[in-house]
């Protein structure tokens, strides 16, 4: 039996290659390169459209314990992010170029994947399917989607801009991880006094913004974890120092002293010939771009190679359609995964990809299905997808407060965490039924 997978992002890269791992014949359907969304830019899968980090790298948190786990599953991601891996202090981040050509050529080199180009318009009648299309499916797919299921939700997404390492004024900026985590000189920071700041942020707050069409450009609905640099400032004149421009952790070697506001640049590629902004996810108009961030005195004379992107995000009502597996309760042969599901975050999406994977496959009679316990993060995110209970559904990612309590109370935060990963890696240790690797061949 033959089954098939529609988008090849994160998530459907990770269904299809957990597929082939269970000796199942997959047809991957992906619509590039005859068509691109509007924040795809190459013709690679897996393609990392906003930040390039991962998130923390450190298994005793949220994001750090979602990877592990997705590494005691086999996946596909975390092997080639392990491998293409850039320096970012306590965050894994990768060199976006090198992740998405590794993920690429697994892909097209397995056997039991047949890579086919072009648009899905509608859901299939027939065989199981894993729709992992993202948040921007294309407008004929969503209409399919809506028709079937009723109306789907809306939110928007955006990106950071990257400049070049050589146009960063050095005179003007120090390396140096938060803490003194990392190597020490994983960041490049660009310091600002009290009136600089206040000057950026003013100007920043009535700079022009690029129209949102049918949504309020002042107050879009934005996911929390991506608001826009600009919507985050005019929140207060101090939030965005207390946000991604937090001074906090860091001294600049000139002063001796703490900045008033820091913009802090990771690494993009290996190489370390560009650098991502930081938390600076931006709607600004690209001349805007240019001429306010310029006011930070590092980036005076930066030169822009990917000017920040704003972008919807589309996600179906999960809790009312969805089982834990990733199925559609009304259609079993139908799995959805990724974003479009309504988990929020680059390690998500491919953690619901592998889930859905795993399941499509069983499903098909390959191996036993593979329904996760709450306490593991990736469990926990399944239940809230899931979740019938759930009125307001917005998009989640990973994160502590969706694990259901430790048995005793821990006050010590640290301590605490542990206490959740080892939890969780410990039914990992006892449950190896869906980690075999048979049937792969590159």
């Amino acid at each position: 039996m033959k089954v098939r997978v529609i988008g090849a992002g994160l998530a459907g890269c990770e269904a299809a290659w957990q597929l082939a791992r269970r000796s199942v014949e997959t047809e991957l359907v992906e619509m590039k390169p005859e068509k691109k969304t509007p924040a795809h830019k190459t013709d690679m899968l897996a393609e990392l459209v906003c930040s390039n980090s991962f998130k923390a790298a450190r298994i005793n948190s949220a994001a750090g314990l979602l990877k592990e786990e997705m590494r005691r599953m086999g996946s596909l991601l975390m092997e080639c992010a392990d491998k293409c891996s850039v320096a970012a202090g306590g965050a894994l981040a990768v060199d976006r170029s090198l992740f998405s050509e590794m993920v690429t050529e697994r892909i097209r080199g397995c056997e039991r994947i047949t890579l086919v180009s072009g648009e899905a318009t509608e859901l299939p009648d027939s065989g199981i399917c894993v729709v992992a299309t993202g948040p921007l499916t294309s407008d004929a797919l969503a209409a399919d989607i809506r028709a079937r299921f009723g109306g789907s939700l809306s939110f928007f997404d955006a990106a950071a801009p990257i400049v070049t390492a050589e146009s960063i004024d050095m005179s003007s900026a120090f390396t140096a991880s938060r803490y003194g985590k990392g190597d020490g000189d994983d960041y490049i920071n660009c310091p600002m006094n009290k009136e600089e700041y206040e000057l950026f942020r003013e100007e920043l707050v009535k700079a022009e913004r690029t129209p949102l069409h049918g949504v309020d450009v002042q107050n879009p609905k934005v996911y929390e974890g991506c608001m826009p640099i600009e919507i985050m400032a005019q929140r207060g004149a101090d939030t965005i120092r207390f946000g991604p421009m937090k001074p906090v952790g860091l001294t600049d070697p000139r002063t001796g002293r703490r900045p008033w506001a820091v913009l802090q640049l990771r690494r993009e590629n290996s190489a370390g010939t560009m650098y991502n902004l930081v938390g600076f996810q931006t709607n600004l108009r690209f001349g805007e771009q240019k001429r306010v961030f310029g006011l930070i005195p590092a980036l005076r004379n930066a030169e822009f190679v990917r000017f920040g992107v704003m972008h919807r995000n589309t996600f179906i009502d999960s809790p009312r359609l969805l089982d834990r597996d990733f199925s559609l309760r009304a259609d079993r042969r139908l799995f959805f995964a990724g974003q479009l599901t309504g988990v929020e975050g680059y390690m998500e999406s491919g953690a619901s990809g592998l889930v859905a994977g795993v399941n499509a496959a069983a499903r098909a009679g390959a191996c036993e299905p593979l329904i996760l316990p709450e306490y593991t993060m990736t469990g926990a995110l399944c239940a809230y997808i899931s979740d019938e209970t759930v009125k307001d559904f917005q998009p989640m990612g990973a994160n502590l407060g969706v694990l259901p309590p430790l048995s005793e109370h821990i006050r010590d935060k640290q301590q605490r965490a542990q206490a959740y990963a080892d939890r969780a890696l410990a039914w990992f240790d006892g449950n190896t039924t869906n980690c075999s690797e048979e049937g792969v061949t590159n």
